[in-house]
């Protein structure tokens, strides 16, 4: 078992590699290097090239009876009851349903990819820890929220969303496409030719850079958190479900299974990560909810270290 005092000294670790990529995007921002379009050129690069060919690598090598256990089952109930927990609110506030769908996804969202992997791996000592979560939002959050936010896209400019194009709403979603294949080279045993798989690794490797500096390069010009009256409330209630319900959750959920030690400190280290640059990537990209993502990452964020610290200190 890892000292203590080394899951803490992983936690700052982790956080440290996140800080300067997205200060790196914020001094670019600020000198303006990329231009006006820096954000949406980002996004967009990495929502339709990067992430698609990261989704696919990440899910092709996954072992899927590891990733099936105890674990999964946490995060896939306490994450969808934090997503589903923001829905009335963002409803009882007459909000966009775009807007809403990006403060349910920031809900419960985590960053497991780019926060997740080097604090499991500086925590735990093993970056596996964090498969069940990447499994569950790359397989299942992922295609359902995009393939949501593409219908909504589709209403609001103009556009007859008909129970066919609803269906056949993933089949024009690159991420649930690459997760699709991802799934389908896992479960069958193919071995996807190095010749083939090269330059997907290639771009691969381009998407949490690209996100994390778009998001850097948003705060360069940014207001102070929470300063939209719009996004006030909304903003508050996503930061509590982020950084309290879902920790608690994982907690209640993973004693309920009976997990312990390790176990039971990996789901609520894993709930208590803030919400994913993911979902202002999203957000960029159909255009909902923009300045609630960016607000409720850079919060998340923020709150979730002395949060990670507590669920460490009490469990390890």
């Amino acid at each position: 078992m890892v000292s203590r005092d080394c899951h803490m000294i992983g936690v700052v670790e982790g956080f440290l590699v996140l800080a300067c990529v997205v200060l790196v995007g914020y001094a670019i921002g600020r000198v303006g290097v990329l231009g006006p379009s820096a954000t949406e050129v980002l996004s967009r690069t990495a929502f339709f090239v990067a992430s698609p060919a990261l989704l696919f690598t990440t899910l092709s090598r996954a072992d899927v009876t590891a990733v099936f256990s105890a674990n999964l089952l946490v995060t896939a109930v306490t994450s969808s009851l934090a997503c589903l927990l923001y829905v009335p609110v963002g409803r009882l506030r007459r909000r966009p349903a775009g807007e809403t769908a990006i403060g349910a996804m920031a809900s419960g969202y985590v960053n497991a990819g780019n926060l997740g992997l080097p604090v499991a791996a500086y925590v735990f000592g093993d970056a596996t820890v964090v498969a069940p979560v990447l499994l569950f939002q790359l397989a299942i959050l992922t295609p359902v929220f995009t393939t949501v936010l593409d219908v909504v896209s589709a209403r609001r400019n103009g556009h007859r969303t008909t129970w066919r194009r609803t269906v056949l709403a993933p089949l024009r979603n690159p991420l649930a496409i690459a997760s699709a294949l991802g799934l389908v080279v896992t479960a069958s045993g193919l071995t996807v030719p190095e010749v083939v798989l090269a330059p997907v690794e290639l771009l691969a490797d381009l998407a949490v850079p690209a996100m994390l500096l778009a998001f850097g390069i948003s705060l360069s010009g940014a207001s102070r958190p929470g300063r939209d009256p719009d996004v006030r409330v909304p903003l508050v209630v996503i930061v509590l479900l982020k950084n309290v319900i879902h920790p608690l959750l994982g907690l209640g959920f993973g004693l309920l299974l009976g997990l312990s030690g390790t176990e039971l400190m990996a789901v609520v280290v894993c709930a208590a990560l803030p919400a994913a640059q993911n979902v202002f990537g999203y957000a960029v990209r159909f255009g909902h909810g923009v300045t609630l993502a960016r607000d409720a990452v850079a919060v998340s964020t923020l709150l979730s270290l002395p949060v990670i610290f507590m669920a460490v200190a009490l469990l390890a």
